[in-house]
């Protein structure tokens, strides 16, 4: 079934979205970006482009290869141009209504063999299939932040995914020159089931001030040899995209220990989310950035 995927679709834009149409592009696959928003739209080619630069000056790619990969990728505003696409990727904002209402909006656009792999980093795949004319189709692909760097991929499959299905997605990360895991469809699947927890601890100690941001990513990096502090992933990651993780497995698990920090909810409703806004648990304004506590 790998065979009969040659074009892929990606619908979201964003930082995680154009950096799954930059590595489908170099493994030799014809992409689709759609997005909604026209500045985030006009924005994708330039970094599809500059991400693909900087892979051809490192020698990770060459300079044909990154041409090639640039000349396979087109973008547009019309969820209508996945008509032709083998396989679309959603990697919309981690919000399930809006999710929801693409996958409606794909019922009248996607040919029949054509498979729908959600981007959700938490999110039951079984519950979203069911918005989709083809939960037989639909499987999660869970890519890790930045796409681009990252070698797993999540694969889950729902209830009522297909073998065939989950075979061709892994034919497809394989192609991508990524490993793929697979795992169940529980709150959070593995990763952030692991990952989201630990940051919103942090943000915890954090809140009831047993270090400041400065020295809890300072125990953490020295401490446990992470490469990053757990509050600087958090803003990388977007506290909003943490907040909604958390609150998938608070919800999904019923299990106090998945109870979104305070602090966490406080920075969100403030607009703080991080890296994209220029505020979270640091200030981006600075070079480097300033801790805010």
């Amino acid at each position: 079934m790998t065979d009969a995927i040659n074009s892929i679709g990606v619908i979201g834009a964003g930082h995680i979205g154009d950096g799954v149409a930059r590595v489908c592009a170099v493994a030799g696959y014809d992409v689709v970006v759609q997005d909604t928003d026209p500045d985030t739209l006009a924005g994708a080619m330039g970094k599809i482009e500059a991400g693909l630069g900087r892979q051809a000056k490192s020698a990770r790619i060459s300079a044909d290869e990154a041409k090639g990969a640039l000349s396979r990728v087109r973008v547009t505003g019309n969820l209508a141009d996945m008509a032709d696409c083998d396989l679309v990727i959603e990697s919309a904002p981690e919000d399930e209504e809006i999710k929801r209402q693409i996958y409606e909006d794909l019922k009248s656009v996607l040919k029949p063999h054509a498979l729908i792999a959600t981007n959700t980093s938490s999110i039951s795949i079984t519950r979203l299939a069911t918005a989709s004319d083809r939960p037989g189709k639909f499987i999660g692909m869970h890519f890790m932040n930045p796409v681009t760097a990252m070698a797993l991929v999540e694969v889950i499959p729902g209830v009522a995914t297909e073998q065939a299905t989950t075979d061709a997605i892994m034919g497809v990360v394989e192609r991508l020159g990524k490993t793929a895991v697979m795992a169940q469809d529980f709150p959070g699947f593995m990763v952030n089931r692991i990952l989201a927890p630990m940051l919103n601890e942090a943000i915890y100690a954090l809140h009831e001030g047993v270090g400041t941001v400065e020295a809890i990513d300072s125990a953490l990096v020295l401490g446990a040899h992470h490469p990053m502090g757990p509050l600087a992933l958090a803003d990388f990651i977007g506290l909003d995209i943490c907040l909604a993780n958390m609150t998938v497995l608070y919800e999904g698990l019923a299990d106090q220990k998945y109870r979104p920090c305070p602090l966490l909810v406080k920075y969100v409703e403030a607009g703080w989310l991080g890296r994209k806004s220029g505020r979270g648990f640091y200030d981006y304004s600075t070079e480097p950035p300033t801790p805010n506590r």
